[in-house]
């Protein structure tokens, strides 16, 4: 434990010292790092899905970083310091695990995240709806998630996974007879939005991450296409020139491999 607060120590020394001495530094604000913390956010997530540990780590680092010059700004103006944030996250742990610092009693995962979400909502001043803390700026895969997982914690949602594809089903049928009647692209736009939010609902019934599942799809194509890329410049051919039966060609052998 010595050691941790030891390098923790450092790392505020650090910090301490950039922000009094580095041209950089000083004259950064909570506003015109947050675009880098998104920045940092998405090179740790790309890190995990590599499978890079040596990167995962570089990428902590860097948003450790992060959260120490935010305190470290805002204790400038006496708003907070690193000590708040940290009792302050203390405090919450802890309020928000009353099957562990309590008397609550709880028989498996699901209960507990219902008691987060519903705790959480009770902290929230100002949020009358449960999805009030859905942050607005999240990409709408996730976003969709957080919805439909938030809606649960208090009681609204299918019984059977059944049930939700039947909804899949549903939904595809009425976004195919917007695109058969030739409706105009908003109504067709409503529907399709439909059916992903839908497709998302039936993904947490399987206890699949839409937002894995589809990236790892991502990757296969970017993967499967470099290769066509690559195999047709070998014979001398361009993707622009080749036609799609063509292409099929290399694009069959990719999925093979």
């Amino acid at each position: 434990m010595e050691e941790k607060l030891k390098a923790f120590e450092r790392l505020l020394n650090i910090m301490d010292e950039l922000r009094e001495k580095c041209p950089w530094d000083k004259k950064q604000t909570i506003e015109s790092i947050r675009h880098l913390t998104i920045e940092e956010t998405y090179e740790l997530s790309d890190a995990i899905l590599d499978s890079d540990l040596k990167n995962v780590k570089k990428e902590l680092g860097d948003i450790l970083l992060h959260i120490v010059f935010y305190a470290r700004i805002a204790s400038e103006t006496n708003e907070f310091n690193i000590t708040d944030v940290i009792n302050s996250l203390c405090e919450k742990l802890i309020h928000r695990h009353p099957h562990i610092y309590g008397d609550v009693k709880v028989d498996n995962e699901e209960q507990v995240k219902e008691n987060w979400e519903k705790l959480k909502l009770k902290e929230k001043e100002g949020n009358k709806s449960v999805l009030g803390g859905v942050p607005k700026s999240l990409p709408s895969l996730i976003k969709a998630s957080r919805i439909q997982e938030k809606a649960r914690a208090v009681g609204f949602d299918w019984d059977k996974k059944e049930q939700v594809w039947e909804k899949v089903q549903e939904e595809i049928g009425e976004f195919k007879n917007e695109v058969d009647s030739s409706a105009s692209k908003e109504k067709i736009e409503n529907e399709f939005g439909d059916v992903l939010f839908s497709l998302i609902n039936y993904a947490r019934f399987m206890d699949i991450n839409p937002e894995d599942a589809l990236e790892k799809t991502n990757r296969k194509f970017i993967k499967r296409f470099q290769y066509l890329e690559s195999e047709a410049a070998k014979n001398g051919k361009q993707l622009s020139e080749m036609t799609l039966a063509e292409m099929d060609v290399y694009w069959n052998k990719a999925k093979e491999l």
